[in-house]
C-alpha cells in the first residue's frame, strides 16, 4: 500500500470515528481477521485479537443503541468528543505502518484527530438542532444516519481509500458549516 492510500485509509477511519467511536475499529478488526491486506503498525497486533473482537462488538452495539435514547444521545456527546478524537488518532496510526514513529503519531494526531473530530462536532451540531426543533423525538433519526455513516465510511475507507479520502474532505466541509450555523458565526474558522 502506497504512503497516499495509508494516509487516505488512516483519515477516512478517523472520521468514521467521528461519528460512531467504536464502528471503525470494529470494522477494521473484521478487516484483518477476513484477510484484507492492510498495513498495521507496530503495537497494534490487538486489533486482530479474539478479545479485541468481542470488546468492540459489544462497545459498537451498546454505543449505537445508546444514541437511539433521546437526551441520552445529547449526554453522549460530552464524553464521544474526546473519546471521538482519541479514536480517530489511533485509527488513523494504526494503519500508518511505513512512517518514521513522528510522521506516524504527527499525522495521525492532526489529520486523523482532525478529521474525527470536525466530523463529531457536526453530528453535535445536528443533534443539537434535532433537539431544539423536535424535543429530541427526531433524534433517532439523527443516530441512524450517524450509525449507517459510520459504517458506510468505514467500509468506503477499506475498499477504497482515496475515495474516502475525497468523502471525508467534504463531509469535514459540511462539520465546519454545520458548527459555524450552530454558533451562528459566519466568519471563518481557525486553527
Amino acid at each position: 500500500m502506497t504512503a497516499v492510500t495509508s494516509v487516505a485509509l488512516g483519515i477516512g477511519l478517523a472520521a468514521a470515528c467521528g461519528f460512531r467511536v467504536f464502528a471503525p475499529l470494529l470494522g477494521l478488526s473484521l478487516a484483518h481477521r477476513a484477510g484484507l491486506a492492510l498495513p498495521l503498525a507496530d503495537g497494534f497486533g490487538w486489533v486482530q485479537t479474539d478479545t479485541a473482537l468481542i470488546l468492540l462488538v459489544v462497545a459498537t452495539v451498546l454505543e449505537v443503541l445508546a444514541y437511539f435514547v433521546p437526551f441520552i444521545d445529547n449526554a453522549l456527546d460530552t464524553v464521544a468528543t474526546p473519546a471521538a478524537m482519541a479514536a480517530g488518532v489511533g485509527a488513523s496510526a494504526s494503519v500508518l505502518a511505513d512512517f518514521s514513529p513522528v510522521m506516524q503519531w504527527g499525522l495521525a494526531a492532526v489529520a486523523g484527530g482532525g478529521a474525527a473530530g470536525l466530523v463529531q462536532g457536526g453530528t453535535v451540531a445536528a443533534r443539537g438542532a434535532s433537539s431544539a426543533s423536535t424535543g429530541g423525538l427526531g433524534n433517532f433519526l439523527v443516530a441512524g444516519g450517524e450509525a449507517l455513516l459510520s459504517v458506510l465510511t468505514t467500509v468506503l475507507a477499506l475498499f477504497a481509500p482515496v475515495i474516502a479520502l475525497v468523502v471525508v474532505a467534504g463531509l469535514c466541509f459540511l462539520g465546519v458549516r454545520a458548527i459555524r450555523r450552530r454558533s451562528g458565526s459566519g466568519e471563518s474558522v481557525s486553527a
